[in-house]
């Protein structure tokens, strides 16, 4: 329903209860709220309170508000020294990563770079989290490598900027909430998944293989890198696997540094990954190693952004582009709404999904034509921006200030950069990544949940994160769908317990029913209607909370049964959404006014007896 604004006081309305009255044009809809009590919106904000008439806006209203604007209000100096700091130290974590994340798509690693500069920049500006940091990620490696591999970096392009216009609709017609629809077996299955793939993409750079060209699928990377194994560059080894031992032993030690204070607690604000970043490319520069750099590879990092430029692309392949755009906007909206929510838990904020989707689109539609790839929000960015003292979307503006800074003034130092550390980082984000004590927990869980998140997995390492994604929302969906439709039920009400069912005879059934009567439970009015009583059914529907057009359907060809068998159908407790739908489809008008009653009491008293046969 969205906001409503508060227009005049109205304690008690015609269906007797308490509401709140939302007038929407035309249209207008009495919700009962228990007094006292609050109605609050999918996104927990509160939306309206009992006793209280009120205006809705237009369901399709246009509402664009970064939550920068709000931030500013109050804004002082103690909150800018936080934010710049955390700025700095957010941008000397991205670095590394972004041109990992790049070289890893094949991509070369100032895509990266204008892509943490350029869509952070958008993203902090535009979005809708005090303290979310965009840019590349890692979920995009696996899509972005294949839709490289088969449609080239032009056509990569369209599709990114395609994925935001997708995007930017999705947080128009306020989408935003759908995306925490999407089961936890998906999101972990598929996470897990892309974990995997990213680190097999890394054995070539890790091991040093002498292989020109890695294939985007399972099979046949791994027939390639066993081709190659025999071109293993040992001194490759050796930096990779020390750079990887330099991570794990400096991240776990930071820890430890954090809580003693003085020069140890300065160190800790160096993460791992810059550390070793920055010993390899001294070790290669000072002992020339033989080891591939991204000077030996790329020719280097320019000292500049790249200008505004529409790629040359074929409109005949175009079209072969949107499933790739809806796959990289499904899981952008997915990565970047995940990271807004653990954000939230650790700031006690809200944010906003349509706003941050909007400014995601922005972002992922301006950002390719001037040297980017696909960006979300990435958390474990986002979390070091919160544990550095970020408060509003400003960190996230110095954070790309300062690798713009790094891109203009030392571009020239990065070609040294030795491939074999950016393999290993990515090993150590890949580790990261993945949730693999998941795996280790689905026992804990029911069967269903395990053949998602399973398949999921092994569709996404085997074969496409589409496929996967599209296999665990179906097979998602029939286990939703049998759960509710086994959760709801019929109860034929028995005489012995009810006195007035008793007094009625045997002439008349009464039937309790629960939960959803939707298409998958459809069944259970349908046995009613093939065993009818000789005087009437009663219908109790006060414990329904949901029909669909399945179930009324099913409930109008109950109504044309009893009339044939000239039974009663006695309709009793119905509210809310059920009787809605029952005066939208014209089930309520076949039945009589005086088969309508508010309890089963009454609706069993207004039934005659009928004398007993013999």
């Amino acid at each position: 329903m969205g906001s409503v604004r508060k227009k005049s006081v109205h304690p008690k309305t015609r269906c007797g209860v308490d509401c709140a009255v939302v007038y929407a044009g035309a249209n207008t809809t009495h919700i009962p709220i228990a007094t006292g009590t609050t109605l609050l919106a999918p996104s927990g904000y509160p939306i309206a309170r009992a006793g209280q008439v009120y205006d809705a806006p237009p369901m399709l209203s246009f509402a664009f508000r970064p939550k920068l604007f709000d931030s500013l209000k109050g804004y002082n100096r103690d909150k800018l020294t936080r934010d710049v700091a955390a700025g700095l130290t957010v941008g000397v974590v991205a670095l590394p990563l972004a041109m990992a994340f790049a070289i890893a798509s094949g991509l070369k690693p100032e895509a990266g770079l204008f892509t943490a500069i350029i869509a952070g920049f958008l993203i902090s500006l535009l979005g809708g989290s005090q303290v979310q940091i965009g840019g590349p990620a890692g979920a995009f490696i696996v899509i972005v490598y294949g839709i490289v591999e088969r449609y080239g970096v032009p056509n990569l392009i369209i599709a990114t900027a395609m994925s935001g216009v997708i995007l930017f609709l999705m947080g128009l017609f306020r989408l935003g909430v759908l995306v925490r629809f999407i089961p936890v077996a998906v999101v972990i299955g598929f996470t897990n998944g892309i974990a995997v793939l990213i680190a097999l993409s890394q054995v070539k750079d890790f091991f040093g293989l002498q292989l020109a060209q890695v294939p985007a699928d399972l099979i046949d990377m791994t027939i390639a890198l066993w081709g190659a194994a025999s071109s293993t560059n040992p001194m490759a080894v050796l930096v990779a696997s020390l750079s990887l031992a330099l991570i794990l032993v400096w991240e776990r030690a930071r820890i430890g540094w954090a809580a003693r204070g003085g020069w140890p607690a300065r160190l800790a604000v160096l993460p791992g990954t810059i550390v070793a970043l920055v010993l390899a490319a001294v070790a290669v520069f000072a002992f020339k190693l033989p080891v591939e750099t991204i000077q030996s590879r790329f020719g280097g990092i320019p000292a500049s952004l790249p200008a505004f430029a529409l790629p040359a692309f074929d409109w005949s392949t175009v079209r072969f582009l949107l499933i790739p755009a809806v796959t990289l906007a499904l899981l952008g909206s997915i990565e970047s709404l995940l990271c807004a929510r653990v954000a939230d838990t650790l700031t006690r904020d809200r944010h906003d999904p349509n706003q941050e989707l909007m400014a995601q689109g922005v972002a992922n539609f301006i950002s390719p034509f001037m040297g980017g790839m696909p960006a979300t929000g990435t958390i474990a960015r986002t979390v070091t921006n919160i544990k550095s003292g970020a408060v509003t979307p400003v960190s996230g503006l110095v954070h790309a200030a300062t690798l713009l800074t790094i891109v203009l003034v030392a571009a020239p130092l990065a070609g040294t950069i030795p491939l074999a550390c950016l393999s290993a980082i990515l090993m150590y984000v890949a580790w990261n990544m993945g949730q693999w004590k998941e795996f280790a927990h689905l026992r804990n869980y029911r069967m269903p949940y395990r053949v998602t998140l399973l398949a999921v997995f092994t569709l996404t390492v085997v074969l496409d994160l589409t496929v996967a994604v599209e296999v665990g929302l179906v097979v998602a969906c029939i286990t939703f769908i049998y759960r509710i439709s086994s959760l709801s039920r019929c109860e034929q009400l028995e005489a012995d317990q009810h006195d007035e069912l008793a007094r009625a005879g045997d002439g008349v059934q009464a039937f309790r029913l629960y939960g959803a009567l939707f298409f998958g439970a459809v069944k259970l009015v349908e046995d009613i209607a093939v065993r009818l009583p000789r005087q009437a059914v009663v219908l109790d529907m006060k414990n329904l909370i949901y029909i669909d057009s399945s179930g009324v359907d099913a409930l109008l060809d109950l109504s044309r049964r009893c009339d044939d068998a000239k039974v009663r159908l006695i309709v009793c407790g119905l509210a809310h959404q059920p009787q809605q739908m029952a005066l939208r489809s014209g089930w309520m008008a076949m039945i009589h006014p005086e088969d309508r009653y508010p309890d089963l009491a009454t609706a069993l008293a207004s039934v005659d007896p009928v004398p007993q046969a013999g």
